[in-house]
Parts: C-alpha cells; sequence; structure tokens
C-alpha cells in the first residue's frame, strides 16, 4: 500500500475515533441522567407500595423502542442493550 494512502487511513481511523470517543461520553452522560430518573421513579414506587419490576412498562419500552429503530443496529442487539440498562435500573431502585 502507497504511504500516502496509508497516511489517509490512519487520519479517518482517528477522526472516527474521536468522534467514538465524544458519543461516548455522551452516551455516558445520557445514562447517569437516565439512572437519575429512575431512582426517583424507584423511590416514588416504594413510597406508594408498587413493585420496582413491571415487566408490562418493560415490553412497552422496547417494543417502542423496536418500532423506532432505523438501524444498522439489529433488534436483538437492541434489546440486549436495554434490557441491561433497565436491569441495572432496577437493581439501583433497590
Amino acid at each position: 500500500m502507497r504511504e500516502e494512502a496509508q497516511s489517509d487511513f490512519s487520519q479517518k481511523l482517528e477522526k472516527n475515533r474521536r468522534n467514538l470517543d465524544l458519543l461516548d461520553q455522551k452516551l455516558l452522560t445520557v445514562l447517569n441522567r437516565r439512572l437519575r430518573i429512575s431512582l426517583e421513579i424507584g423511590k416514588i414506587k416504594k413510597r406508594t407500595g408498587k413493585k420496582i419490576y413491571d415487566a408490562e412498562r418493560e415490553k412497552e419500552i422496547l417494543d417502542r423502542l423496536k418500532r423506532k429503530n432505523k438501524g444498522p443496529l439489529k433488534e436483538r442487539d437492541l434489546k440486549k442493550i436495554f434490557a441491561t440498562i433497565m436491569q441495572v435500573s432496577r437493581k439501583s431502585q433497590i
């Protein structure tokens, strides 16, 4: 491979990595904001005697996200990611 092409690929790789780093930081901010809201919901549920786990609500969330997903994220991966997010939220509410 020519040196120029190698340099071009290296620059593109670094640019994409910087973009991913920025997106990861934004995801972290959003996930922490989501968890803070979830903790408030947990407090309300405890005060009102409701169960932390609400299977129907989680199904609604996943169904809504599946409908809105335009890809390339596959449905099974979307479900894994959000199932984990919701599991962490539930455990934090206890």
